[in-house]
């Protein structure tokens, strides 16, 4: 699995979750599926006077969710910047041919209304809910930036084995001290809860 293979199971999922954040900060989310992908990058199309629109434009951060039919979690969190004026055009009229309903929406030069966000930088998490054990893994696009989840034991553990006993995939290791693979984990916390010593922590 990589950045390109996500971006492509996202095409394939077709409407996605985009959730922004008001100026009252309470989260938004919209379903989007005028959408086209670029291997480095996704532009998406909304109108300019959408709430949508105001929320990317006074902060700019999203994240974009998609689930596929293999139980499969993809999420990109990222920064959209308006495309530059000069290209707003063209790129308006590729989403529009590859996305035929659209012109049901805004027909003729209704469209005019819209407006195109690129992201260029994002961080993809790939989340794989569909095997045993779970499988995870990050990914980046241009200059995006992984941030660390989850938890991890430290050198005051014990080697009680709640942790063990406790974990829903199995994927805590014996040793000194214990290890998690985290490619594995869920980020449930059982360990943290269980543990008698408190010898795991957050990220």
């Amino acid at each position: 699995m990589d950045a390109a293979t996500c971006l492509q199971k996202l095409q394939y999922v077709g409407v996605l979750a985009f959730a922004t954040v008001d100026e009252n900060g309470a989260p938004q989310v919209r379903n989007i599926s005028a959408i086209h992908y670029e291997p480095d990058a996704v532009y998406f199309f909304t109108a300019r006077g959408k709430n949508f629109y105001r929320e990317l434009l006074s902060d700019g951060r999203v994240q974009i969710l998609g689930y596929t039919k293999y139980k499969e979690m993809i999420r990109l969190s990222a920064k959209a910047e308006p495309v530059a004026e000069e290209e707003q055009k063209m790129w308006i009229d590729r989403i529009f041919e590859e996305q035929p309903y659209l012109a049901n929406v805004y027909p003729g030069e209704t469209r005019e209304i819209g407006i195109v966000f690129v992201i260029r930088d994002a961080w993809i998490e790939y989340f794989h809910l569909g095997v045993h054990p779970i499988f995870r893994e990050s990914y980046t696009v241009g200059k995006g930036h992984v941030t660390e989840k989850g938890y991890e034991i430290t050198e005051a553990c014990i080697g009680y084995g709640t942790c063990i006993r406790h974990c829903p995939q199995g994927c805590i290791e014996s040793g000194q001290p214990f290890r998690i693979q985290q490619e594995h984990c869920l980020h449930c916390g059982s360990c943290a809860l269980h543990c008698p010593v408190s010898a795991v922590r957050r990220k």
